[in-house]
């Protein structure tokens, strides 16, 4: 009798299947080739003779295969990764210390390696390789974590990397991503509300100490003003007065979004892609969309964000374990931060820092680490467990 009120238990117990988050998934997949296509056929046309499908394919065949890896990475035990956390880190390392010898160049930045014919964008691995790490290193930690030194050192673990980015590949923005993964990482393993209002204060401080600096210099007529991110600063400032310099995108990008009103030009219709925004594609298709769908589609592309974050939090609060709930925390975190600071680029808000929204914008590699992170999420939410009442 035993046996049979045990089994009959277990068979009442089943497996958690988040199909509401592969519904979002795939739907901003889906939206975004279609809003890839739209922004990008008239420049594939000129650049592509006649293709004006060349970024689309690409970019289908890129979320062909991290759909792929992510139903893979999706039915593996996510423990299995574990093992694999100190060689993210170290490979990490390895491949952007690469990009000074074997890097290639596009658009006046040096952030891509030719690995068998395919462009490679080493930072996209460190985000996922510093989620796989630090979920590690602070479950290994233990209560140590909540001492002065063990905080400390979860800080100190992902600068390296995060310096790297910012001066070998000159990407700030993957450099603040990898850094707010970290803090937000360990803001869940140690609420302690006190230092971590003091480091947001410390980092308002610097930012808005630099902004000062930068002005003033401005203001004197120096020459040098912190090289093209200084001019970037001041043209965030008054995109006007450099609308034929680093403000052309910025102000082109307003341009979209303003005229594009409560509904929008409709799908197909925008003007400002025709040349007017660079690469409209990748970091400003927010703006595009805004022209196209207006204000409604906008929204809506928000809102689909925010529920894609809520099924992270259900998943990351019901997890079988910290480690899960760490590996679930950092894509939430990663994507979070890389959707907040886009929409806040093209909206003026904060200076332009060039970073893509995730899922919508063209580039392969950022599709393939994101779903294989998404599969990771679906893997920890496999190992809940819920009970047929």
């Amino acid at each position: 009798m035993a046996e049979r009120g045990s089994s009959r238990r277990k068979s009442n117990i089943a497996n958690y299947m988040d199909y509401t988050l592969l519904f979002i998934v795939i739907f901003l997949l889906g939206f975004g080739l279609v809003m890839v296509y739209s922004t990008s056929s008239y420049s594939a046309n000129l650049q592509f003779d006649g293709d004006s499908a060349w970024y689309f394919r690409k970019q289908l065949g890129a979320t062909a295969v991290g759909l792929v890896a992510m139903m893979v990475v999706a039915n593996i035990p996510y423990h299995f990764w574990e093992r694999f956390a100190m060689l993210g880190y170290i490979v990490s390392v390895v491949l952007i210390l690469l990009i000074i010898p074997f890097g290639t160049e596009s658009h006046g930045a040096k952030r891509w390696l030719n690995i068998a014919g395919i462009s490679v964008q080493p930072a996209e691995i460190a985000k996922l390789g510093m989620i796989l790490f630090l979920a590690s290193m602070i479950c290994s930690m233990g209560k140590g974590i909540r001492q002065r030194k063990g905080f400390l050192t979860v800080l100190a673990v992902p600068m390296p990397i995060a310096l790297m980015l910012w001066r070998i590949t000159s990407n700030l923005s993957s450099a603040i991503i990898v850094m707010g993964i970290a803090v937000l990482m360990l803001f869940v393993a140690c609420p302690d509300y006190k230092r971590f209002v003091i480091l947001g204060l410390i980092t308002i401080a610097a930012a808005a100490i630099i902004v000062f600096i930068i002005v003033k210099m401005a203001e004197s007529g120096a020459d040098d003003l912190g090289g093209f991110r200084g001019a970037r600063i001041l043209a965030w400032l008054n995109p006007e007065a450099y609308a034929s310099g680093k403000g052309f995108q910025t102000l082109q990008g307003l341009y979209a979004i303003g005229s594009g009103g409560i509904l929008g030009k409709g799908l197909g219709n925008s003007k400002q892609k025709l040349g007017f925004i660079p690469e409209a594609q990748n970091d400003m298709i927010f703006s595009i969309i805004c022209e196209e769908l207006g204000l409604f589609g906008a929204i809506a592309v928000i809102l689909m964000f925010i529920m894609l974050i809520w099924r992270f939090m259900i998943i990351a609060n019901n997890a079988p374990d910290l480690f899960g709930a760490l590996l679930v925390v950092g894509a939430l975190g990663h994507i979070a931060i890389q959707v907040i600071l886009n929409i806040a680029v093209v909206t003026n808000t904060i200076p332009n820092t060039g970073i893509s929204l995730p899922f919508i914008s063209y580039g392969g590699t950022s599709v393939l680490f994101l779903l294989i992170e998404i599969g990771l999420v679906l893997s920890v939410a496999k190992g809940i467990r819920l009970k047929d009442l």
